[in-house]
């Protein structure tokens, strides 16, 4: 029934929808738009980069996106009627009907426990409203290499996919113009000299730089204020697209929210298919995020789509194992997963014990860090934009990219006072955090030639970004 159906937020701007408008759930607002660019057969122009964020609050600000949102999702003067959709379409959309409102029910739960710790500032549910006007919608698509454009990426995803994330996830506010240009450079806010160029040459290439290739300072390239602008947007996508906030993740670290027993106990006692099913889906929510963080990165949606996708498939992985040290409790050596901190043995199940002993030894190497979000953030993009991955079109350009986010990881950590030898450290978890990638990859091969048919079943953008695309069992000829 329609009331039904209006638990299903709008696709295109995540607004409270009204029904199956142009063949899409839409709200009024986004319906009205559609027609009137039908009947007056509109051309509009976007004064961005023909990528703008279409949420609730912005919707009006660009006709060009949010028209072309419109038709990627779908909608169409010729779409059918409600009444007349196949049964499979009916059967979809009633089960995402069945799981917004599950969603619903666990949210309010959630929200229930939470306001009897909350501490004033806004309301969870003020927070929760924000949400689910953020990132609600979703298309037919749920893979990297199927988009015919890289900047629709976050309509694919259905964010959060767990109540715990959706109750702390904070809505994403679009960054706006923030255009590539460097503007006018002028000599006196030029960031590097000779002598500060030769210091990074070292960790530079150990991060990414094929051999034999030097930074080089760019007097004319680079300007301070140039390095902050890329900077602040960076951190800015870093805190937009983080799960939870790191003042969330110390207070559940404090709250002793830990496994019980009990509870670690019966997560052993899992069959290995059914726990690594479920840290699939833990893995492919966070690289959701990572998506969304490498979209709003100054540069990175001027790359072409291969590059991106390349870049994506090949870092995603090395971003959250960044990422993931916010997670880990060196109190106790317990990472959070799923609602609880969990002890390294609570993965038994899954018959990693040594790609699971790495990932925390890696956490615990990155707590005693202690980077801050500044400092997290820029090394992520660092990571993520390495023009040494095979395949890419344009090195050039993505080299490049890395080399002004590298200058602003190295001013940050100048301004802020750290030890020269910080970024030594960081750089030097790098090895291992590759080796930890190449031996996930190992596991889930062996994975996949024991279980096939769970593996075929994980989530299509884990599969992807994993190199784990199979036929399906019975489709060959083995014996």
């Amino acid at each position: 029934s329609a009331a039904q159906i209006e638990v299903i937020p709008c696709k295109i701007c995540g607004d409270k929808s009204s029904g199956i408008h142009y063949g899409v759930i839409t709200c009024e607002g986004c319906k009205g738009f559609f027609r009137r660019s039908q009947q007056n057969n509109a051309m509009y122009s976007c004064s961005r980069q023909r990528n703008c964020l279409i949420d609730r609050t912005n919707r009006n600000r660009c006709q060009h996106c949010r028209l072309q949102k419109c038709l990627a999702l779908g909608m169409s003067r010729d779409a059918v009627k409600f009444g007349r959709m196949s049964k499979k379409q009916r059967d979809s959309l009633y089960a995402e009907v069945q799981k917004h409102q599950k969603n619903q029910e666990c949210l309010n739960h959630g929200l229930s426990l939470s306001r009897e710790d909350a501490s004033g500032g806004d309301s969870e549910g003020d927070r929760q409203g924000e949400l689910s006007r953020s990132y609600s919608s979703r298309g037919s698509s749920s893979t990297l290499s199927d988009l015919d454009d890289i900047a629709v990426l976050p309509e694919l995803f259905d964010l959060p996919l767990t109540p715990e994330e959706a109750n702390e996830y904070c809505s994403l506010e679009p960054l706006g113009g923030h255009g590539g240009s460097t503007g006018n450079n002028s000599p006196q806010q030029n960031l590097l000299d000779v002598t500060d160029a030769n210091g990074i040459k070292h960790e530079y290439q150990m991060l990414s730089l094929p051999q034999g290739t030097l930074l080089e300072p760019r007097p004319d390239d680079c300007t301070l204020m140039d390095i902050e602008r890329i900077t602040q947007s960076i951190v800015k996508s870093h805190l937009e697209t983080s799960q939870y906030s790191s003042d969330q993740l110390k207070r559940l670290a404090y709250s002793g929210l830990q496994y019980s027993s009990e509870e670690t106990r019966n997560f052993q006692c899992k069959s290995s298919e059914s726990m690594w099913q479920q840290c699939a889906h833990h893995i492919t929510n966070a690289i959701q995020y990572v998506v969304e963080f490498a979209k709003r990165i100054t540069g990175f949606m001027d790359l072409c789509q291969n590059d991106q996708i390349i870049l994506l498939k090949a870092g995603c992985l090395e971003v959250l194992l960044i990422r993931m040290c916010r997670a880990f409790n060196v109190n106790n050596n317990t990472i959070f997963f799923d609602g609880k901190f969990a002890s390294a043995q609570f993965f038994k199940a899954l018959g990693c014990d040594d790609l699971v002993s790495a990932v925390f030894d890696l956490a615990k190497g990155l707590c005693r860090l202690q980077l801050s979000d500044e400092e997290m953030a820029l090394f992520s993009a660092a990571v993520l934009l390495s023009p040494n991955r095979p395949w890419l079109t344009d090195r050039q350009k993505v080299q490049k990219l890395q080399e002004k986010v590298y200058l602003a990881l190295q001013h940050s950590l100048h301004m802020s006072g750290a030890a020269d030898e910080k970024l030594d450290k960081m750089v030097s978890k790098l090895p291992m955090m590759k080796s930890i990638c190449n031996l996930h990859i190992d596991k889930l091969e062996f994975f996949r030639l024991v279980h096939p048919e769970t593996a075929y079943s994980f989530p299509p953008l884990y599969r992807e970004v994993f190199g784990s695309e199979i036929s399906l069992p019975d489709s060959t000829n083995g014996s």
